[in-house]
């Protein structure tokens, strides 16, 4: 077996796992913990075993789905994806679990996302490339998120890739639209940025809240 290391914490990852399709069919098996987050990118198998911060990533999670999940009901536009969802793209080489995504009623519709149903029950995994993906930066995800992941979800064509970066006194927000080149940056002022996919200006705000605590509301107009 690969054994791979985390923060002190392992787990055992069986020799056979050599592919995205042997990932795919590991991570789908009762040796995989349900809350493991692990993913597959072109290659490697990346775990994360870190603890979850409250405030600069549970709680930024949370915000955005809370605000993207009743735009798109309002707007009957599809359904946001809250995190812990597989996310593959064949394309790319890429299984991931991202802290959020999009898929529009459209992109069903033509195909390019289709739902895995498991073994046992239900829908497992996303197959394909949604409108967006979100990723919230954390300690042990840095590189992941602005390195790896950005050039895989270019390579899997997904229109938006947003990202959020809320642990230093600068809170980043931005959202990345799928160029030939690659992602580029969209244009803000005073912090609201346009986003194509839902049709919305957006922008991250970071407030105190009664307690003294930071406090995030995503702002949708």
């Amino acid at each position: 077996m690969h054994t791979v290391v985390v923060d002190r914490d392992s787990i055992d990852i069986p020799e056979w796992v050599k592919d995205l399709e042997s990932f795919r069919e590991w991570v789908h098996s009762d040796a995989v913990p349900e809350k493991l987050r692990v993913c597959y990118l072109n290659g490697q198998v990346w775990v994360d075993m870190s603890k979850e911060q409250f405030f600069t990533h549970n709680q930024i999670k949370n915000e955005f789905a809370f605000a993207l999940t009743g735009v798109t009901k309002a707007r009957k536009l599809g359904r946001y994806v809250a995190e812990g969802m597989l996310l593959t793209n064949v394309e790319a080489n890429l299984s991931v679990q991202p802290d959020g995504a999009f898929v529009s009623h459209l992109s069903r519709k033509r195909g390019r996302v289709i739902l895995v149903e498991g073994r046992d029950e239900g829908v497992v995994e996303l197959e394909g490339t949604p409108d967006m993906v979100l990723e919230v930066v954390s300690t042990s995800s840095v590189h992941k998120d602005t390195v790896t992941l950005r050039e895989l979800y270019w390579q899997a064509g997904i229109p938006e890739y947003w990202l959020v970066d809320a642990r230093g006194e600068e809170l980043l927000f931005e959202i990345l639209r799928h160029t030939a080149k690659g992602y580029g940056a969209t244009r803000k002022q005073d912090g609201w940025m346009k986003s194509k996919v839902f049709g919305k200006l957006l922008r991250l705000v970071r407030q105190t809240d009664s307690e003294g605590d930071p406090e995030f509301t995503l702002e949708v107009t």
